[in-house]
């Protein structure tokens, strides 16, 4: 059975494009899924594309830690969509995911990774975690590892201050949001193809 799984990766950026390159990078590995479709959408451009959202069947949404907190720019969004989204719920039952960067290793990012379960709960949303093992805590191990930073709701990548995003985050970092964008993309097609099988028997 073929089902086409629409995934939208809703996102905010700033300070040199560091969560965009995160953003292309879950993007990239929902895109490895078959019979996929992804978009990519700023959040600030989010509330001109509602009905991308709405008619997804996965959302991953993304943004840099601030002061230990979402972007205000990325509020702004979730915010915005209390009149219609939450208040209709819109994204009931469709997948949820997120990740978020910043400069230091903890940087008080599972904050933001909070923040974003809690918002797709309030949407009734199925939130999907990371899948990944804690990263480099052993002797053996080392920074080339999926989860380096070792997190588990969701992606925290690390992205060093006094450099520009054609460098950092590190290949690490992007290959662990390239596994979550896989992980969402498969685990939504699982529930699509299996609600069509509910609803055929």
């Amino acid at each position: 059975m073929v089902e086409t799984v629409r995934v939208v990766v809703v996102y905010h950026s700033g300070h040199g494009g560091h969560t965009a390159k995160v953003a292309e990078a879950v993007a990239a590995g929902a895109a490895q899924v078959a019979d996929t479709e992804v978009q990519l959408i700023r959040a600030e451009d989010a509330p001109g594309r509602w009905d991308v959202l709405d008619s997804a069947d996965a959302i991953i949404m993304g943004a840099p830690t601030y002061m230990g907190s979402l972007s205000a720019q990325f509020k702004a969004f979730m915010d915005a969509t209390s009149s219609l989204q939450y208040a209709q719920k819109r994204w009931a039952n469709k997948v949820a995911a997120g990740f978020t960067n910043g400069g230091s290793r903890g940087g008080d990012k599972q904050t933001s990774l909070i923040q974003l379960m809690t918002f797709a709960a309030q949407h009734h949303m199925h939130w999907v975690n990371l899948g990944l093992p804690y990263g480099n805590n052993r002797s053996f191990t080392n920074e080339d590892m999926l989860n380096r930073d070792a997190y588990t709701l969701g992606v925290a990548a690390q992205s060093n201050i006094d450099q520009p995003a054609d460098v950092t985050p590190p290949p690490a970092d992007l290959r662990t949001a390239e596994f979550l964008g896989k992980r969402v993309a498969n685990v939504a097609k699982e529930l699509k193809v299996g609600r069509a099988v509910l609803a055929r028997g």
